[in-house]
């Protein structure tokens, strides 16, 4: 039931007392012009009453929901079977009272404030309809119940909705502490056991030399990206980015192919489709190897999950040009941040830099690496991509709207 059982539990004393309520006012009235209609409805009103009392959570959905609104309608649109002409122009209380607001009440908790002001509209509409049958006049009608209604479905249906995104956040923090938690204990393992061995192999192997050096290397490298690893902040609930192919080769590990790995290619990417919104963070941090160095702030950096995963594709893209075109020692850097409404991603490399004229060039003989791969991802993101090279290396930037102004509002 989570943080809408209170929720549920206040509507349910609202409609027993909304119920008790409405009984006396039959009460007091002598059952109204007709005893007998009257109190077969109060009878209608305690049975349903009962019924919105018993499913479980899951069922005060849809079709109950429904139920509730056209019961609740349909006792209210009974009150000139139980009352007089003259008891309505007297301005009688409808036989239902304040019970009738129980549906919209229902609709705000289950769907959100613009379900219960529907609700509240329907409720008002029939309440409306009732004494303009009977003769009364709509200018003298007071509109004060209409207006609480209306406030009641609008004000529980955004409380709800907060409480609803509090608890998840709530939830996410437990999870993140307990991943953080579960982290230390792993890394207080690891460093007691896999990081000295491979820190004693590279010292060994660099004073051995020969081939043991080269395996010295390879411990080193291995210990820098698996120390990297276990020191990265955890991440929960996030999707499992992949690096396009290609990328995975000498920056990854020195001591796997300069190609892509054997059926990387063939592996579907990850599902961001069904993600609103993506932490840039999470998709760029795969990338750091003891060459690739990733810098992130502390805060995320959300962006619509499809721009993301163009934005960790463009910077494979770059990633992958450093492979292909510098030496065998080059090092690279990401630097992610945020400013000035955008998320700027940078990628520079310490390689022998761009030739002047080597991207025109590549462009006129049809190798659209840099054209389309990056330049032409960022721009259907309606971003920029800014290239400077020198003889110290290459830089890429990219920039991209922390939201298309188009199907990607921020959530209301």
């Amino acid at each position: 039931m989570g943080i809408e059982g209170p929720f549920w539990r206040a509507i349910a004393v609202f409609r027993v007392a909304s119920l008790a309520y409405a009984a006396l006012l039959v009460l007091r009235a002598g059952g109204y012009a007709r005893p007998a209609v009257a109190w077969a409805v109060v009878g209608v009103m305690a049975a349903w009453t009962v019924v919105t009392l018993v499913p479980r959570p899951a069922a005060r959905r849809g079709p109950l929901l429904a139920a509730d609104l056209v019961v609740t309608a349909g006792c209210l649109l009974a009150t000139p079977y139980a009352q007089s002409r003259g008891d309505m122009l007297a301005g009688a209380i409808p036989i239902t009272a304040t019970w009738v607001a129980g549906p919209v009440l229902a609709y705000g908790v289950a769907r959100g404030r613009r379900a219960g002001a529907v609700a509240a509209a329907v409720m008002s509409a029939a309440d409306l309809w009732l004494r303009s049958g009977n003769g009364v006049d709509l200018a003298s009608i007071p509109v004060n119940g209409a207006v609480l209604m209306f406030m009641a479905g609008v004000v529980v249906g955004h409380v709800a909705r907060l409480a609803r995104e509090a608890e998840a956040r709530m939830r996410r923090a437990a999870r993140i502490e307990a991943a953080g938690r579960e982290r230390e204990r792993l890394a207080r393992g690891i460093h007691d056991s896999v990081l000295q061995v491979l820190a004693l192999v590279q010292r060994r192997g660099a004073e051995i030399g020969g081939e043991a050096a080269e395996l010295g290397r390879l411990a080193g490298e291995q210990e820098a990206a698996l120390r990297a690893l276990v020191q990265a902040p955890p991440v929960v609930d996030a999707p499992d980015p992949a690096a396009p192919p290609g990328l995975r080769g000498r920056l990854r590990s020195p001591a796997r192919p300069r190609g892509p790995l054997a059926g990387e290619g063939n592996s579907p990417g990850p599902d961001l489709t069904a993600e609103r919104e993506v932490d840039l963070r999470d998709l760029l941090r795969p990338y750091g190897t003891s060459r690739v160095t990733v810098s992130a702030p502390a805060t995320p950096l959300p962006l619509p999950a499809e721009s993301a995963r163009e934005v960790a594709a463009a910077v494979g893209a770059a990633l992958d040009n450093v492979v292909r075109h510098c030496p065998e020692d080059t090092r690279a850097w990401i630097l992610a941040e945020e400013d000035a409404g955008a998320v700027v991603v940078t990628v520079r490399d310490d390689g022998p830099g761009i030739p002047e004229g080597r991207l025109e060039q590549a462009a006129r003989e049809g190798r659209m690496g840099v054209a389309r791969s990056i330049r032409g991802r960022v721009a259907d993101l309606g971003g920029r991509v800014a290239i400077t090279s020198s003889r110290t290396g290459t830089e890429i930037e990219l920039s991209v709207p922390l939201w298309a102004d188009e199907g990607n509002e921020r959530r209301s």
